[in-house]
């Protein structure tokens, strides 16, 4: 185990370095974090309030859609409005405490969300190989427990393991990121972390290969029931439903295995910074887009509930 020398302090606090020196790519990057936080809170939270204010769209489907939603605006709302905050300085500082808080926050809801997208993935399945039993199987009671085990699952397997043995941070503190992300914070650590990259790589299975490998599968049976339909509306309209989720998967599983599952390297390089900005702000925004564009009944809750309001007022 590395040992910390005598005249190394530890770390109270950390600079963020990523977009130091580029106030052109600052001022742009903050005009793009601020627009695209702005369309992922108007658009998750119009899907949040048209899924419980519509009785239509109170089944299994859209409730985890729901909760997809909330894990978005979660997400976005743990790291985006503090990166707007460090565009606006050179050189942003962030305590220690909070720069913990925004990674436990990432690493929570990201696993989560993960973890929900299979959940998803096997409601399709349910609802496309058994429409007749669709509602009994996944009853209120199921749904409920679904949702709950995957939230506890993903605090358990990402927050627990970081509050059980906290990482120690001594002598460099700068970041090279806009955010605390967590593998640019993780390259600071002054401490053996050799246990800790097992403990990450373990993690990064559970979370990323397993849900993943059980979605492929999951789509799998999913499209021999739909071959096997005498219904040209029935497929089609299958094809759009899981079509909607597979467009999600791809877009955040695929950055998210390229950036906790392939290699690190030693530099943050600026691949690694835009990578982590896709999942992390463009995947929550595009979310409600994929599923309320391809979806007529969020369209039309959508309508009655925005006509409703016009009627109101």
């Amino acid at each position: 185990m590395q040992e910390v020398g005598e005249n190394e302090t530890e770390v109270t606090e950390f600079i963020l370095i990523g977009w130091s020196g580029r106030p052109k790519s600052r001022m742009a990057l903050l005009v793009f974090l601020t627009v695209a936080y702005s369309i992922t809170v108007v658009g998750n939270g119009l899907i949040v309030l048209v899924v419980i204010a519509d009785p239509r769209l109170h089944n299994p489907m859209y409730f985890f859609l729901c909760n997809l939603s909330i894990l978005d605006l979660c997400m976005t709302t743990s790291g985006i409005p503090q990166s707007i905050a460090n565009c606006l300085v050179d050189r942003p500082v962030m305590s220690l405490l909070l720069c913990y808080a925004q990674i436990y926050a990432g690493l929570f809801f990201g696993a989560t969300e993960c973890l929900l997208l299979a959940v998803m993935a096997y409601d399709r399945y349910v609802a496309i190989s058994n429409p007749l039993r669709y509602m009994l199987i996944m009853n209120r009671t199921v749904c409920i427990m679904l949702a709950t085990v995957t939230w506890t699952t993903g605090f358990m397997v990402t927050v627990v393991p970081c509050l059980a043995k906290p990482a120690r941070f001594c002598g460099n503190n700068e970041v090279d990121h806009l955010s605390c992300e967590f593998k640019a914070v993780f390259k600071l650590i002054c401490t053996d972390t050799s246990m800790s990259q097992i403990s990450i790589t373990f993690t990064s299975f559970f979370t990323l290969v397993f849900p993943l490998g059980f979605i492929l599968f999951s789509y799998l049976r999913i499209l021999m029931a739909i071959l096997r339909m005498h219904s040209e509306g029935g497929r089609m309209k299958a094809f759009s439903t899981c079509g909607s989720h597979l467009a999600v998967v791809s877009m955040y599983y695929g950055t998210c295995i390229f950036t906790y599952l392939l290699p690190q390297s030693k530099n943050t390089s600026d691949m690694d910074k835009i990578i982590s900005a896709f999942y992390g702000v463009l995947t929550p925004m595009f979310n409600p887009l994929i599923y309320t564009l391809r979806n007529q009944e969020v369209l039309g809750a959508l309508n009655r509930l925005l006509f409703v309001k016009k009627g109101d007022a």
